[in-house]
């Protein structure tokens, strides 16, 4: 995809807003609570961590770009990641841990090695602190929020019946030949009818400096933003699109406008005829008609 040059210019700072809705799915189950949706208890909004979007963008990364050797992905699903230290360590010469008075070098060695190799390390940073072959942490330019739906949501769980059991011993009477169940199981199924969620972003052009962020990181990043739910569909997550990506780029690489207000210009409000939002052309967006000097905004999504 093609994007303007300033906002993939990992020189400059960029703030972000990236709104996206979900319709009869689950978009971030909450393992503490029966998988229920997140939600705010004190007013029923609900929320999207910050680890869930990041996992979409690896898996975006990791479905995209599994050939190229710069864009591997650190925290894969079920990885074990001293092994990938490991790697590291034997890429920069490293076959056995080494000496002590050469675990300070070895450690920036691999630092640097899994930096230029690993996307998610140089985007959104790493603790990769372990007993053997330690490689120290990382600070990544790229810092998300919490996303939270604009209105309160209904989380509900629904009954369902699963008709084909795994085994004979799953319902306590089966078919004297046990060649067939009973009777079925019952199972629960937790979804959010409809809720818009936004979440803010910020990145810092001089942690892109020290991970090795280049302009092509950058592009894909806000490819992955856009893009990356059509890769992500299941039975659970219902619908879920991209609706908004707006990128408030400055000049200067410390920043031209306090980020709070360049976010508090982008407006989102439920149409005055809607009781009960169902769908996202029950909200209108509107954006700054000015803005800051040494600020633009870029609307890659809108």
């Amino acid at each position: 995809m093609t994007y303007p040059t300033s906002v993939i210019d990992p020189t400059r700072r960029h703030d972000f807003v990236l709104i996206f809705d979900v319709i009869d799915g689950n978009p971030n189950g909450d393992p503490d609570n029966g998988n229920l949706p997140r939600v705010d208890p004190e007013t029923m909004q609900g929320i999207v961590t910050d680890v869930a979007l990041k996992r979409k963008v690896r898996d975006y990364v990791a479905l995209t770009r599994e050939k190229d050797e710069k864009r591997q992905i650190y925290v894969k699903h079920r990885g074990i990641l001293v092994n990938e230290h490991r790697l590291a360590y034997a890429a920069c010469g490293y076959e056995k841990e080494p000496e002590k008075k050469k675990k300070a070098q070895a450690q920036k060695d691999a630092k640097a090695w899994l930096c230029q190799h690993y996307y998610d390390i140089r985007l959104f940073g790493a603790v990769m602190s372990s007993k053997k072959f330690d490689a120290g942490q990382v600070r990544g330019p790229i810092q998300l929020t919490f996303a939270r739906s604009l209105d309160r949501i209904t989380p509900l769980d629904i009954t369902i019946t699963r008709v084909a059991l795994t085994n004979a011993t799953d319902v306590t009477i089966g078919s004297a030949d046990d060649t067939e169940a009973a009777s079925s199981q019952m199972g629960r199924k937790p979804f959010v009818p409809y809720g818009l969620y936004v979440a803010y972003g910020f990145f810092s052009p001089a942690f892109a400096e020290k991970t090795g962020v280049d302009d092509q990181d950058l592009a894909l990043f806000w490819e992955a933003l856009e893009r990356m739910w059509e890769f992500d569909r299941s039975a659970s997550r219902g619908r879920m699109a991209c609706r908004g990506l707006y990128v408030f780029t400055h000049e200067n690489p410390r920043g031209n406008a306090p980020t709070h207000r360049l976010f508090d210009s982008i407006q989102i409000k439920k149409k005055e005829e809607v009781k009960v939002p169902r769908q996202f052309d029950d909200y209108l967006i509107s954006t700054p008609e000015g803005l800051p000097e040494g600020v633009t905004l870029h609307v890659l999504v809108g």
